[in-house]
C-alpha cells in the first residue's frame, strides 16, 4: 500500500494549482461520462447484486439504477457549477507593526474515505475532492467491488483526458489488508472519513492512527407534539420513513405525545401501505390493536430503542410532554438528524434550541439531511461530530486554512 499513498501525495501536492476552469470541464466530463456508461456501470453493479440477499439492508444502498447514475451525474454538474472555496480570504487584518496577516481557505490535502456497500460515494467522493484541490484514497467494501472498480476505470480514464495523474483518485482493493494500511497511513492521509454502519464508524475511530471525521450512523427520532397538525405529521412521518429506507436520515423512532394516542392509527395508516412493522410500546400497542395490520404490529423491546433500522421498521415510545421527548433522544440519539412537529412556537425553539444533533428540524422531514438539498453540491458524508465539521460536509468543510503573513523586515523584539 505504501507505494499507492506515497503515489497519491505526490499528486496532492499540484491539485490546488490547477485552474479552476480546468477541475469545472473535468467534472462536466465525469458526469457526462457516468450517464454515457450506464450500460456498463449497471452490468458490473449487478454483478455485486448477484452475490447480496435482496431482502439485506444494504441491497438498496449498493444498486445503481439508470435514474440513480443520471441523479449522480446531476450533483457532479452541481459541484462543477459551484465556486470553488480554495483561496477564499477568511480574515485580513494589519497588525500594529505593521505586519499584514490573511487567513486563506486551502486543501485538506489527501483525504481517505472507507466505505460499504455504497457505489455512488466513489463519484461523490472524486468530484468533491478535485473541486477542493484534495487527492483521494477510496477504500471501497468488498460488497460493491465490481461496482466500484467499473466506476474507478470511468474516473482513470476522465482524469487522463484533462492531464491529471491517475493518482489523484486511487481506489485501494477492497480486502482488509487494505483498511488496516489506511488506518495506519499516518505521513500521507491527512484525515480519514469513514462512511457506513455505527460497527464500521467505531473500528475506525478505535484504530485510526490518523485524523479521523466521523460520519454516518443515523438514530433518527421524530416528536410528535399535542399540539402537532395531523396532516402534515401523516406526511412527514411517510416521508421520513419510507422514502429510503436504508440511509441513514430515515426515520427509526416515533415519539408521540400520549393525549394524541388517538391520532396515532391515522398518523400510521401511510406506512401500513408500505409495509412498515411497527415496534410499540406499553401504551401505543392498544392504540393500535385492531387498526393497524397485525402482522406488522409488535410490542417493542428495549432494544428497540436506540436502534437504527435501515429497513421498513419503525417503533414509537409515547411520551407525556416535551421534556421526556428532549431526554429520550438525549439518551439515544447518534446525533445526526431529530424532528419536531408542532405549531406551538415555544415548544418547537425549545426543541430546535436543546436538542444536540447536526440537523434539527421543525415541522419538515429528516429526509432532508443531505449535502444536495443544503445546497453544497453533493456530499461526502454528514459529519456527527463537533470538531472541524458537522452535518453534510460539502465543499468548505473539505478545506482547511492557513495564514499569510506579509511584512518589510519586522523581526519580533519581546
Amino acid at each position: 500500500m505504501q507505494a499507492l499513498f506515497q503515489a497519491t501525495q505526490a499528486a496532492s501536492r499540484p491539485l490546488s494549482q490547477v485552474p479552476a476552469e480546468t477541475i469545472t470541464a473535468l467534472l462536466l466530463d465525469l458526469a457526462d461520462a457516468a450517464v454515457a456508461e450506464t450500460s456498463f456501470l449497471l452490468a458490473e453493479n449487478a454483478r455485486d447484486l448477484a452475490l447480496m440477499p435482496a431482502d439485506d439492508p444494504k441491497y438498496d444502498r449498493l444498486q445503481l439504477t439508470a435514474a440513480r447514475l443520471e441523479a449522480i451525474a446531476q450533483d457532479m454538474r452541481n459541484v462543477a457549477a459551484l465556486p470553488s472555496p480554495l483561496g477564499e480570504t477568511l480574515l485580513t487584518e494589519e497588525r500594529p507593526n505593521g505586519l499584514q496577516i490573511t487567513k486563506v481557505r486551502v486543501p485538506l490535502g489527501v483525504v481517505g474515505v472507507i466505505y460499504e456497500a455504497r457505489p455512488n460515494v466513489t463519484f461523490d467522493v472524486a468530484a468533491l475532492c478535485l473541486k477542493t484541490g484534495n487527492a483521494c484514497l477510496l477504500k471501497g467494501g468488498s460488497d460493491a467491488a465490481y461496482s466500484n472498480q467499473a466506476i474507478g476505470l470511468v474516473i482513470q480514464r476522465v482524469l487522463a483526458r484533462h492531464g491529471l495523474a491517475a493518482a489523484t483518485v486511487t481506489l485501494l482493493p477492497p480486502d482488509r489488508q487494505a483498511t488496516e494500511a489506511l488506518l495506519q497511513a499516518v505521513g500521507y492521509v491527512d484525515v480519514l472519513i469513514p462512511r457506513g454502519s455505527q460497527s464500521l464508524i467505531d473500528y475506525v475511530r478505535q484504530h485510526a492512527r490518523v485524523p479521523v471525521i466521523e460520519t454516518g450512523a443515523g438514530i433518527v427520532h421524530t416528536y410528535f407534539d399535542e399540539t402537532a397538525d395531523l396532516a402534515k405529521g401523516r406526511a412527514i412521518i411517510a416521508n421520513a420513513k419510507t422514502r429510503r429506507v436504508s440511509v441513514c436520515n430515515a426515520l427509526d423512532c416515533l415519539l408521540i405525545h400520549a393525549s394524541r394516542l388517538v391520532d396515532l392509527p391515522a398518523l400510521t395508516a401511510p406506512l401500513a401501505q408500505t409495509g412498515v412493522t411497527i415496534y410499540a410500546d406499553a401504551q401505543a400497542y392498544p392504540a393500535l390493536r385492531g387498526l393497524y395490520p397485525a402482522a406488522l404490529l409488535e410490542q417493542a423491546r428495549p432494544e428497540h430503542f436506540g436502534t437504527e433500522f435501515l429497513s421498513l421498521k419503525l417503533a414509537i415510545k409515547t411520551v407525556d410532554n416535551l421534556a421526556e421527548a428532549l431526554t429520550h433522544i438525549a439518551a439515544h440519539s447518534s446525533r445526526h438528524s431529530e424532528a419536531i412537529i408542532s405549531e406551538d412556537a415555544a415548544h418547537i425553539e425549545r426543541f430546535l434550541n436543546a436538542v444536540d444533533a447536526a440537523a434539527v428540524y421543525a415541522n419538515a422531514s429528516t429526509a432532508f439531511t443531505d449535502g444536495a438539498q443544503f445546497g453544497l453540491g453533493a456530499e461526502i458524508g454528514i459529519s456527527t461530530q463537533k470538531l472541524h465539521a458537522r452535518g453534510p460536509m460539502g465543499l468548505a468543510e473539505l478545506t482547511s486554512y492557513k495564514w499569510l503573513v506579509r511584512g518589510t523586515g519586522q523581526v519580533r523584539t519581546t
